[in-house]
């Protein structure tokens, strides 16, 4: 039997209810709605502007999207399969209400041009959301350093302790991938700032349209230069996509160490009671399942941006049905990093930081070796024989447990005649991290420079 699409003019039977179900996309770019009524209003009114359509039929038709952007906010409106995607959807509760000149509204147009200008706004309207999310967590961790500027904690790499730091200093440095991540969503925002309406289906349109009217009307810096690529263009949903798992990569190393850290082992921090969980059958347990949960949810942002990478890796321009797979990994992406800032936000600002466990555990680690080979180094020997000679000391101490800041001034003297009391001063660790004051280092006065300048990237007094 004939097809009842709207497209079916050249059909002469329709699809089974299998193959319309597989080809709808209406069930995850409903979410769009409000950006196709966004999009329509600016094209009618483009075209009566230009006299395309007479003046009153564009009237009926901005009347008619005016009612479904309040039917919408209501709630009332209903979307069906049979009628596909949400332009379809809303072209027809369009007709229901204003008639058949509701058909006037596709003059010059394309669902091609739609659907990417539909998409081009979602984007835009949620990334100073991430942005501002992400500042957040910023200046949380602004805040929990400005407050542990002299808190000692050991440093890590290999997960072996390495050289005391502070923990204020640790801080900072997350605060510095955040800043990254601001930055890229940032410069993700001029190429989703293109308007790609007007461009039809792929070669544009005979119709004497303003494109630039339209993409001033939605508020895009201006119009794509190039039709075909304003259909087949996704590179702004892929560097979203890309900056989230990055961001995700950031949020997840952080949610590592809370949970090593918070652990019975570390005793670092204890996280909030609000952020945590316990267990149906230990009664003991506080488990950091927040943190947990967004490390393990950065599996499906990556997965997000590898899906739409491979979707789009073969495509001939212009438009191709595969590009209807290109939403639902952004609408995910967007309804996962959001929350996943806020809760991590959360976490910092509410976590107990435990001081004197952490001072506690650079006392007897050899953390401060460097410290020594440095002091030898300033006295002339040569950094490859100071590190010689304190890699043997640190052997001899985990053998017989005597820590470098325990072995007697004459051993030293041994070694070193020209070694003084001073160098029990330059192996505490407290003073092992404000010595550290090279530009970016630990020591304290640099690390109230990089808050002072992270206050300043976030326009806080």
């Amino acid at each position: 039997m004939p097809t009842s699409k709207l497209w079916g003019g050249r059909f002469q039977e329709s699809g089974s209810a299998a193959v319309d179900a597989f080809g709808a996309s209406i069930e995850f770019d409903q979410l769009m709605a409000t950006e196709d009524l966004l999009g329509s209003l600016a094209h009618v009114k483009m075209l009566k502007k230009q006299e395309i359509i007479p003046a009153n039929d564009a009237d009926q038709i901005v009347a008619g999207l005016h009612a479904l952007q309040d039917d919408l906010a209501a709630g009332k409106l209903t979307f069906t399969v049979a009628n596909e995607d949400i332009h379809m959807n809303l072209e027809a509760l369009l007709t229901e209400k204003i008639g058949p000149v509701a058909g006037k509204l596709h003059t010059a147009r394309s669902r091609n041009d739609q659907v990417a200008t539909d998409f081009h706004l979602y984007v835009k309207e949620r990334l100073p959301k991430v942005i501002a999310a992400i500042k957040d967590l910023q200046a949380a961790l602004v805040k929990q350093a400005e407050a542990n500027v002299e808190t000692v904690m050991p440093g890590y790499t290999h997960l072996q302790h390495a050289q005391p730091i502070s923990y204020g200093h640790y801080l900072m440095a997350y605060f510095a991938m955040l800043q990254r991540d601001v930055e890229r969503f940032e410069f993700n925002q001029q190429h989703t700032d293109l308007s790609p309406l007007g461009a039809a289906a792929l070669a544009g349109t005979t119709f004497p349209i303003d494109r630039e009217f339209t993409a001033k009307e939605l508020g895009f810096a201006k119009p794509y230069g190039n039709s075909l690529d304003a259909v087949s263009d996704r590179d702004f949903a892929l560097e979203f996509l890309s900056n989230a798992a990055i961001l995700m990569v950031h949020l997840s190393r952080l949610c590592e160490e809370i949970i090593l850290w918070s652990s019975f082992e570390f005793n670092y921090l204890e996280l909030s009671d609000q952020y945590s969980t316990g267990s149906s059958i230990m009664p003991q347990k506080k488990n950091p399942d927040m943190a947990e949960l967004i490390r393990g949810k950065s599996g499906r942002i990556f997965g997000n941006l590898m899906g739409l990478l491979t979707v789009m890796k073969g495509l001939p321009l212009a438009y191709n049905k595969d590009m209807q797979e290109d939403k639902e990994g952004v609408f995910d992406a967007v309804k996962t990093i959001i929350p996943a800032l806020k809760i991590m936000t959360g976490m910092v600002e509410t976590a107990t930081v435990k001081k004197e466990q952490m001072a506690a555990a650079t006392e007897r680690d050899f953390s401060n070796a460097t410290e020594l080979a440095d002091y030898l180094a300033v006295r002339g020997v040569p950094f490859r024989q100071a590190h010689e000679i304190v890699g043997e000391l640190v052997l001899k101490g985990l053998q017989t447990g005597v820590t470098l800041q325990e072995i007697p001034l004459e051993e030293y003297q041994r070694i070193l005649p020209t070694i003084g009391e001073d160098v029990y001063h330059d192996l505490q660790a407290k003073v092992a991290v404000a010595r550290r004051h090279s530009q970016g280092g630990t020591g304290f006065e640099e690390v109230k420079k990089q808050i002072k300048a992270g206050k300043k990237l976030l326009e806080v007094e």
